[in-house]
């Protein structure tokens, strides 16, 4: 596995925003997202985007409130966050993929061959 360096997170009060970013060392990548879990939870699908085509994929609870994008940098993907809720309180882990994955796979975890160690968001008032 290549490892994935993530940043932000944090404490943020109920309707606030926070800002996550993910970095992947080595070949560039196809797609690149994010899973949360949350204590006691089963592992959700955040979002995702295919680095080429910039096309985007949002699981039902966040949309419309986050919103994934690609930076300049190679590999490197950012999760805005905004209108965020107690419910959104969990840990974000990065994931990427390589080589190509069909859509219906996208929200799948096993399907990514890179994983970062996740990073804690914790919304609060």
């Amino acid at each position: 596995q290549v490892p994935l360096v993530e940043s932000g997170g944090g404490l943020v009060q109920p309707g606030g925003s926070l800002r996550l970013s993910c970095a992947a060392s080595g070949d560039n990548k196809f797609i690149m997202g994010w899973f949360r879990q949350a204590p006691g939870k089963e592992r959700e699908f955040v979002a995702a985007m295919r680095l080429s085509s910039r096309t985007t994929y949002y699981g039902d609870s966040v949309k419309g409130r986050f919103t994934v994008s690609r930076e300049n940098a190679k590999n490197t993907v950012t999760l805005q966050m905004n209108s965020l809720k107690p419910e959104d309180t969990a840990v974000y882990y990065c994931v990427a993929r390589g080589s190509r994955i069909i859509t219906s796979a996208t929200s799948n975890w096993e399907m990514y061959t890179d994983y970062g160690q996740g990073t804690q968001v914790t919304v609060s008032a």
